[in-house]
């Protein structure tokens, strides 16, 4: 674009910044953030430099002697993937000079302006999906999936009433994890045959961090330092919290039941059909969860099946570690094939299908085992973990050196 043409500095730098926010408040990486507003300056035929954190967007633009400093505090957003969607096409519109940078900023404030793609009660009905299909996965009987699944959209509702109400989300996954295992006990000890640890962990499975970790270790390995460590610190908060919740609610139980100790069942086993019934839910209840728009959950469906079939193959022959590995692998180069053709951004089938590989189960299992002072076992699940997650961010690695993406 030639210099005469270029609208004005501050139109753009405008322009970058409410993109900035809007991506962060989407969920967006921060490597890969810094990296799609360079290329956005880049095009835009701006000096930019950014550096950004989960809670904060430092952005400088303009030679080093007359730079424009700006920060803006953010809060970590949750991944809304139509959401990304849509700011991509705007970012796409601005580049080419479809739009102005002003147009752009503009479309930004209506995207955010926008009501959400679906209702609240089918997200809630996602949460029991995922639940259910979780429990599945853990090995629960048709028992436990049928709690788990209660448990689940009980979980949804808390989540909408916090947002509703305005409750601070800091101790959300404090309380829905003492409510969850306070109902699960209070079942298991009246009579309801019941895996409670498998039947506490499904219910909750949606609130567990495993893609944080994940994303804080491809972090680390971009030499990302201060926002992965900053993103594995909230993690491991959110995994106490939710360790401290379960306890807390099977210990209040126990005293309400005068010390009584709980039955232990032993969790039943399933018809093998239903594994491909929760493989088949499992990626609807994310896509729901995450707000994908309607046209994406074909792909969504797709890219999540054949990531899982890609980790249950490399698991039986390398083990779980190496096949999680080869699961990401697949997943990544599928979506970033996804978006090399003009579909749409690669977070839309990558974020879905690593969650179903994701380590937020034994990474939550540790925690429980360490507070019950089993330590060597506690330990050593808390290692696979992280080994599974830096598998994880590898096989990203890889997928966008075999594949690059475009953004």
């Amino acid at each position: 674009m030639p210099e005469a043409q270029s609208p004005p500095a501050d139109e753009r730098d405008l322009f970058v910044l409410r993109l900035a926010q809007a991506l962060h408040a989407s969920g967006y990486a921060a490597h890969s953030l810094e990296d799609v507003l360079q290329r956005v300056c880049d095009q835009l035929e701006l000096i930019g430099q950014f550096f950004t954190t989960p809670t904060a967007i430092q952005a400088a633009f303009g030679p080093l002697d007359r730079q424009r400093t700006f920060l803006i505090r953010v809060q970590p957003g949750e991944l809304n993937l139509g959401r990304l969607a849509s700011l991509d096409r705007v970012a796409h519109q601005v580049m080419s000079g479809a739009i102005q940078p002003s147009d752009g900023s503009r479309r930004i404030a209506e995207i955010w302006a926008k009501k959400p793609t679906y209702p609240w009660w089918l997200r809630v009905i996602a949460y029991g999906i995922v639940s259910a299909a979780g429990c599945q996965f853990l090995g629960g009987g048709a028992a436990d999936v049928a709690v788990g699944m209660g448990v689940g959209l009980l979980v949804g509702l808390l989540a909408l009433a916090f947002k509703r109400l305005t409750i601070s989300s800091h101790i959300f996954e404090l309380t829905g994890a003492f409510l969850a295992s306070a109902l699960v006990t209070e079942l298991a000890r009246r009579g309801a045959h019941l895996s409670v640890p498998t039947t506490t962990l499904a219910g909750l499975i949606s609130l567990l961090p495993g893609l944080t970790i994940t994303v804080a270790m491809t972090e680390l390995a971009s030499r990302h330092l201060s926002s992965g460590s900053a993103r594995l610190s909230a993690a491991f908060i959110v995994f106490t919290s939710m360790a401290f919740g379960v306890a807390l609610g099977s210990a209040v139980v126990s005293a309400l039941h005068h010390g009584t100790p709980v039955p232990v069942y032993t969790a039943g086993t399933l018809a093998a059909w239903t594994r491909i019934v929760a493989l088949l839910l499992a990626p609807l209840g994310l896509a729901l969860l995450l707000r994908a728009r309607p046209r994406d959950i074909p792909l969504i469906f797709c890219a999540s099946l054949v990531g899982y079939g890609a980790f249950q193959f490399g698991a039986a022959h390398l083990g779980q570690t190496l096949g999680a590995s080869i699961g990401a692998l697949t997943i990544g180069v599928v979506s970033n094939a996804f978006e090399r053709f003009g579909f749409g951004p690669a977070s839309v089938p990558l974020v879905p299908g690593v969650l179903l590989l994701v380590p937020g189960s034994i990474g939550y299992r540790s925690l429980t085992l360490l507070l019950n002072q089993n330590f060597e076992t506690g330990l050593s699940a808390g290692v696979s973990a992280v080994l599974i997650a830096f598998a994880l961010a590898g096989g990203l690695i890889v997928a966008n050196v075999l594949v690059p993406p475009t953004k």
